[in-house]
């Protein structure tokens, strides 16, 4: 009996060890990097492609890398990040050639938004979109405005801040979050007289279910569905001042999700921040 004390002893404490070996290598390796895939791509601008593009990105970037003193997408504090991340920063993603994406091609941008691998192979940790689902025209859209003369892209020499990720984070970008496959085909836009699929293609695409869902550590971004808590909210993205904000259930529970609300009360609240007359949404969701 001693002798299986002994030998279970053993097996336990170089479990441990091995366990905080590999911990400290994953802390030391940082973020993990990747071959990167030359793509052969020119996006094509149009008024309309642009104005698109603008919408697009205001939606999906703007709350993330808009700094309020520049004006710009020259990147800030994440505050509304979960702790658990670590400290976040955003990029400058405005078009100077030394601190912003000025020198990126666009196929370097397209590989980042599909895939999540950056053009030094770098991989975005899971608290940067990626959009493996996004037509290819609204891709196109995306990339033109961060092309155009709109003042939130034109360059500005604003140094990044280097972000600190947790431990967490590093284990997460190694273990439960890998780069994303780029398409093998063409994506069309979906049909926009089919009210269902135009709901689900944006409420896919412009990462809805993300904060709606139970935690961003558990998202499923190939598969949105199979995320964990699935629309049912309960994630825990900050406010400005630090303080949880339980994102609330979009299902259509009658009870605690949205189903007693009518078209009007959806837009009230999505357009207009006000849920039966009163005001509602606050940061990090606005209206």
């Amino acid at each position: 009996m001693k002798k299986f004390f002994k030998i279970s002893g053993i097996i336990i404490a170089s479990i441990i060890i091995l366990v905080a070996v590999a911990l400290l290598y994953i802390n030391y390796k940082g973020i993990p990097y990747y071959t990167v895939e030359k793509i052969d791509y020119t996006a094509i601008s149009t008024a309309e492609s642009v104005e698109r593009g603008r919408k697009l990105v205001t939606f999906l970037c703007a709350n993330c890398h808009l700094n309020r003193e520049t004006g710009k997408l020259t990147g800030k504090r994440m505050v509304d990040a979960p702790p658990e991340f670590g400290v976040i920063y955003s990029k400058n993603i405005t078009q100077d050639k030394t601190y912003g994406i000025g020198d990126w091609t666009d196929g370097e941008l397209l590989y980042l938004l599909r895939t999540g691998i950056k053009k030094n192979g770098e991989y975005a940790p899971p608290y940067m979109a990626k959009l493996p689902h996004m037509a290819d025209e609204d891709m196109n859209a995306i990339i033109s405005f961060l092309r155009s003369d709109n003042r939130m892209v034109t360059a500005d020499p604003n140094p990044d801040i280097e972000s600190s990720p947790s431990l967490l984070t590093k284990i997460l970008c190694r273990v439960a979050f890998k780069p994303l496959p780029m398409p093998t085909g063409k994506i069309e836009m979906p049909d926009s007289t089919n009210a269902v699929e135009n709901g689900r293609y944006l409420a896919y695409n412009l990462e809805c279910f993300s904060c709606h869902s139970a935690d961003f550590k558990t998202n499923d971004f190939l598969d949105p569905s199979l995320s964990k808590g699935f629309f049912g909210g309960g994630n825990k993205p900050l406010d400005l001042e630090g303080r949880v904000k339980l994102t609330p259930n979009l299902t259509p529970d009658k009870e605690t999700g949205i189903g007693t609300w009518t078209k009007n009360d959806f837009v009230q609240a999505v357009k207009y921040g006000r849920v039966k007359g009163q005001k509602a949404l606050t940061y990090p969701m606005i209206p």
